[in-house]
């Protein structure tokens, strides 16, 4: 072996043994140095960095049988998704809109489906009636496999819509999903230079929500009489956004109006039974026994005099009312809560409406052009609730309501009248009214001075 040796070293130079003996060195110390199938396989189920967590998005729902569960929309970014998924076909919904007459059978007919699947889901909604009350502009949207219908979506708004669905046993099951809005509150301002609308539109408000403040100082100010040049208001209200997009408003949470000086501040306070109104910073509520108008920014074209010429009869004759004037047609809300105890005609009053309110108090709407539908004698009517329509029926000149405010049989005169005040923040609700009181008019005031502010630069 020895010999062997000695002769394979001396055919080749030592320089290539060197070489060689190196080389199974390198080879040796590789193979000892690699990791074993088992350990190749217990570090690849130990994860490099932390997964990315999804998305997560809930709705409230109710179910068709009134529980309350959590319906959870889960958005995974796109791109990690088609790398470790398959993508999912989505529903072929097909929708259709409802039209004026349209009803739970002619959309199903629209949409291919009989009578007898418009029995089925009429059946399974029995108990919520999801389905059987449908309105113009609301939509239904089908799923229909192998000519059966799947799902069915009901949107009646951005914020609810129901959801019917077949189950593993090809039950139909139902679910109402309500979504809650996101709520933004929003400041604005303005002096009136002409009107109310056009001083509410340049400080951005809607014809609504100019309305809604009108209401809301209604009670103290006049706003066809008593408005002047330079009367300002300020407000702070809601606003309602859905996946950031604004989809509508709220109601006003705060107010202040200067009408000749004088300053009016209502503010919103729902109390512990949920019921919301607007309150003096005192306590006291903003709402009064009575309307000082019963027509909204109308004229006033003859007041209460015991000695004016009748425009008609052309000769002197009490006017023991207010007319308004106004156009045919236009709102007439009755001025108090109560009773009506005539509706019909009335001599030269042409169609008036009387209305009791409580023992001694009666109010008096003539010259009506029509009369507010399913109303009729011993009708119960809440304040600022529509009766009757503008008119100019008996004897007048003119399209105008005559409005009369008698106490105790007494005619009185409804523009000074000192009208009785509804009833203050109740002793239980008077520390939460407080507390709410007093950020409502941190947040005001804050707003006023910055607004004053930036108008002073």
């Amino acid at each position: 072996m020895l010999n062997r040796v000695k002769q394979f070293r001396g055919n080749f130079p030592t320089v290539h043994l060197v070489a060689v003996s190196a080389c199974v060195l390198i080879l040796g110390l590789t193979l000892l140095l690699l990791p074993s199938q088992e350990v190749e396989a217990t570090r690849g189920d130990l994860p490099t960095a932390p997964p990315t967590a999804p998305l997560v998005s809930t709705e409230s729902t109710i179910s068709s049988k009134k529980t309350t569960s959590t319906e959870t929309v889960i958005k995974t970014n796109p791109a990690q998704a088609s790398a470790v998924t398959p993508s999912i076909p989505e529903d072929n919904w097909v929708e259709y809109t409802v039209g004026n007459g349209d009803n739970l059978t002619s959309m199903f007919k629209k949409a291919g489906l009989t009578p007898r699947d418009v029995y089925h889901v009429a059946a399974a909604g029995k108990e919520t009636k999801a389905f059987t009350r449908l309105f113009p502009g609301q939509t239904l949207s089908f799923v229909i496999e192998n000519g059966k219908l799947s799902k069915l979506k009901h949107i009646e708004s951005k914020l609810k819509y129901t959801l019917l669905y077949t189950d593993a046993n090809s039950a139909f099951q139902i679910n109402s999903v309500i979504r809650t809005p996101e709520v933004r509150q929003q400041f604005t301002a303005g002096t009136i230079k002409d009107s109310l609308f056009l001083a509410g539109e340049e400080a951005g408000l809607s014809s609504k929500k100019i309305m809604e403040l009108a209401s809301i100082f209604g009670w103290d100010v006049d706003f066809v009489l008593d408005i002047r040049k330079n009367d300002d208001f300020s407000l702070i209200y809601e606003e309602h956004y859905l996946d950031g997009e604004k989809i509508g408003e709220g109601p006003i949470v705060a107010a202040q109006f200067t009408n000749r000086g004088n300053k009016f501040t209502a503010l919103r306070y729902t109390n512990t039974e949920g019921d919301s109104s607007y309150y003096t910073p005192e306590g006291y509520s903003m709402r009064k026994a009575f309307l000082r108008s019963p027509v909204d920014f109308a004229r006033i074209s003859s007041r209460f005099s015991l000695s004016r010429k009748h425009p008609v009869l052309n000769r002197i004759r009490a006017h023991k009312g207010v007319d308004y004037a106004a156009r045919t047609g236009t709102p007439i809300k009755v001025a108090g809560e109560g009773k009506i105890t005539f509706r019909g005609r009335k001599g030269g009053f042409g169609n008036v409406v009387i209305v009791q309110h409580g023992s001694n108090i009666t109010t008096l709407y003539a010259h009506m052009s029509n009369f507010k539908r399913g109303q009729r004698v011993g009708t119960r009517v809440k304040q600022g609730q529509v009766i009757g329509f503008v008119g100019q029926t008996g004897l007048a000149s003119g399209p105008h309501l005559h409005y009369e405010f008698r106490v105790n049989g007494v005619h009185k005169n409804p523009l000074t009248v000192k009208l009785p005040q509804a009833s203050p923040i109740a002793k239980a609700e008077r520390s939460n009214f407080t507390e709410t009181a007093s950020s409502l008019l941190a947040q005001l005031e804050t707003h006023q001075a910055t607004t004053l502010a930036q108008s002073n630069r």
